[in-house]
């Protein structure tokens, strides 16, 4: 029963660990993205959608 105790206490442990990492990771910048709004523009054009035409069943009862 003891060795659940020790086992619990080093896998919090080690969780307190990486929450740690990466709150220090966000606060410097680690995954701010600095590359897509530079390369956005060349791709707005096949963002935008087209809007879709009129369905046959719309156009029938205009």
């Amino acid at each position: 029963m003891s060795v659940i105790y020790i086992l619990l206490s080093i896998s919090i442990i080690v969780a307190v660990v990486f929450f740690i990492a990466f709150i220090t990771a966000v606060k410097n910048g680690q995954y701010d993205d600095s590359y897509t709004p530079s390369v956005r523009m060349l791709f707005e054009d096949e963002l935008i959608k087209e809007q879709p035409e009129p369905s046959i069943d719309k156009k029938k009862t205009n």
